[in-house]
């Protein structure tokens, strides 16, 4: 007698952990699925974010390209004032200055989504390259006029 009611006690014990496994289980797949989904919006937003700043980072940096494009045809128009012996030295400055500004086009044309941190670098390292850019047009106004 005592076998069997260990036996139906070990019994009922594995169906009762069965069971119970069971229904974690199915809970523990349904919790998962939630995350997943959860994870998913949350995958969407950043990248509808990222796509926004992506988009104002880019117009923004267009249109400080199209005004240094502005300044460098009104460098070239003052060049006429220049003594022959400087328009040299000027027109090589004035040219590095545009495919300076032309390569930054491409730069940001051409940039691919990468990750946050190789945005945030991207960005940086860009923003570096408008401001040199903009400091070299300062300089040759400002040698251009003394």
């Amino acid at each position: 007698m005592k076998k069997s009611i260990f036996a139906i006690a070990i019994t009922a014990l594995v169906a009762g952990t069965s069971i119970t496994s069971c229904d974690s289980s199915t809970k523990k797949v349904e919790e998962a699925a939630v995350k997943v989904d959860e994870a998913s919006a949350d995958l969407t937003d950043a990248k509808k974010e990222f796509n926004e700043e992506y988009i104002k980072f880019q117009l923004e940096s267009e249109e400080r390209m199209i005004e240094n494009d502005r300044q460098i045809a009104e460098l070239k128009a003052n060049k006429a004032q220049l003594k022959k012996e400087a328009k040299a030295d000027y027109d090589k400055k004035i040219k590095d200055i545009e495919e300076r500004n032309s390569a930054l086009r491409i730069k940001m044309n051409e940039y691919k989504e990468e990750g946050n941190d190789k945005w945030e670098s991207f960005k940086r390292e860009f923003n570096h390259d408008m401001d040199e850019l903009g400091k070299s047009l300062k300089d040759l106004t400002t040698n251009n006029t003394k």
